[in-house]
């Protein structure tokens, strides 16, 4: 009956539907195609429900199972930015605001945070403090270009979804135009047109810290780390400081805030600031790895990592802690998805159809947690404590045609105590 057993319930139960929905897609779609065999459709089932623990086919073909580093380490350095982001998204959710401007403030971080690394010469500076640097400036970039739609909120009253969708457009094409501009297109690599060279070119990346050595053959660097860390940071500055207490109050109820003294225009604008940042921070940490490349004609789409921290923030119930679980389910069923292309005849969108399930669940997490009250309630009575007996308890519990106990000599009626009351006025 705990609020907390109840919120994880709902998100687990949210997360079980929709793999099983997805793997009855998987087999509809296999049984229906007369190019998937059958056995390859219970492959994609199993691959559904365990596909990061796949190895891949033996010799007669069929699949092998076992610890995968690679898809682990794939899974770690994919999560990262959907960790932030999904940050970004759940601290904006807990001050009442929805932060649908993330993918705007990812592309923000990520022009500045390129540009920072590419242009600061590593042979006069050291390349880890060009890295500090450049991951500085790419997450003030995304909380300036995230204050933009708090400003409008707290000061015009204007929706902030509103305010964000513009700022995503506006991004995206001020993005486009910059590095259309610059000299950060990668020439060198002629099969790689409107490509921005990798930070390596420069002498810039994320410190492995070992974990390449464990997940061998896999892209993983210390983000992740960074990325926990930052989660731990942003559940102590809610949940344990004055700050996220203020933040929480204007979320709940911005008049009463303020009638508290507490300044909730300021607050607004803070939290929007925060988010950006978290995004801005997400970016940095994707692309100052040195071995992902930044396709620079973004006005055709916004980057998918802003609008997955959405789903992460929902399935987590905006609780910090459960973001880093939540994005780590999220880049493993995108690791899932690669496997089914890879190992079988399907195509990774069947794990965008268990995204979708997971999200419309989550957002139903309140009308699932009622009901898992009401079970609760209908499998254990609420147990009535034990009443003193009293005249009136006795005379209830008396049979009906029982006699009215006389009332005590002390004891006066109503009438009598009226009467009294009136001689003594």
């Amino acid at each position: 009956m705990k609020d907390g057993t109840r919120k994880l319930l709902a998100s687990l139960l949210s997360i079980v539907i929709g793999l099983v929905v997805g793997g009855v897609i998987v087999l509809i779609v296999g049984f229906a195609s007369r190019t998937i065999p059958t056995q390859s459709a219970f492959d994609g089932l199993k691959l559904i429900f365990a596909g990061i623990l796949s190895t891949g086919r033996d010799a007669a073909g069929q699949l092998t199972w076992g610890f995968n580093p690679t898809n682990v380490g794939n899974m770690l350095f994919r999560a990262t930015p959907v960790i932030m982001t999904g940050l970004s998204v759940a601290v904006a959710f807990k001050t009442g605001l929805f932060n649908i401007g993330a993918s705007g403030q990812y592309l923000m971080g990520t022009m500045v945070s390129l540009m920072l690394a590419l242009s600061i010469p590593t042979s006069s500076v050291p390349a880890w403090l060009v890295w500090i640097i450049a991951f500085l400036g790419g997450t003030v970039a995304g909380a300036i270009w995230g204050a933009i739609p708090g400003l409008v909120k707290a000061f015009l009253n204007i929706n902030e979804v509103l305010a964000c969708i513009m700022t995503n457009w506006i991004a995206a094409n001020f993005v486009t135009w910059m590095f259309d501009i610059s000299s950060f297109k990668n020439v060198v690599e002629n099969t790689k047109s409107s490509y921005i060279y990798k930070t390596t070119f420069n002498g810039v990346a994320t410190p492995k810290l070992g974990l390449d050595k464990l997940f061998t053959g896999s892209q993983v660097n210390g983000g992740i780390l960074i990325a926990i860390v930052v989660a731990i940071g942003m559940y102590v500055l809610i949940n344990k400081t004055t700050l996220g207490y203020e933040l929480k109050a204007c979320g709940s109820n911005r008049h009463a805030a303020r009638y508290a003294g507490i300044r909730d225009k300021r607050n607004i604008v803070l939290s929007m600031a925060i988010a950006g940042a978290l995004c801005g921070a997400g970016a940095s940490l994707y692309y100052l790895s040195g071995n992902t490349e930044f396709f620079w004609t973004t006005y055709q789409s916004l980057p998918a990592e802003g609008f997955n921290g959405i789903p992460v923030a929902l399935l987590a119930l905006n609780n910090p802690i459960g973001v880093i679980f939540a994005g780590l389910f999220m880049a493993m069923l995108n690791i899932v998805g690669l496997q089914l292309t890879n190992l079988t005849a399907y195509n990774e969108y069947i794990t965008d159809v268990i995204v979708a399930v997971i999200v419309y669940l989550s957002a139903f997490s309140l009308v699932i947690r009622e009901l898992l009250v009401r079970k609760k309630r209908a499998v254990v009575p609420p147990r009535i404590p034990d009443a003193p007996i009293t005249s009136r308890t006795a005379a209830a519990a008396a049979p009906p045609d029982a006699p009215p106990d006389p009332l005590p000599e002390e004891m006066n009626t109503p009438a009598q105590d009226a009467q009294e009351g009136g001689e003594q006025a």
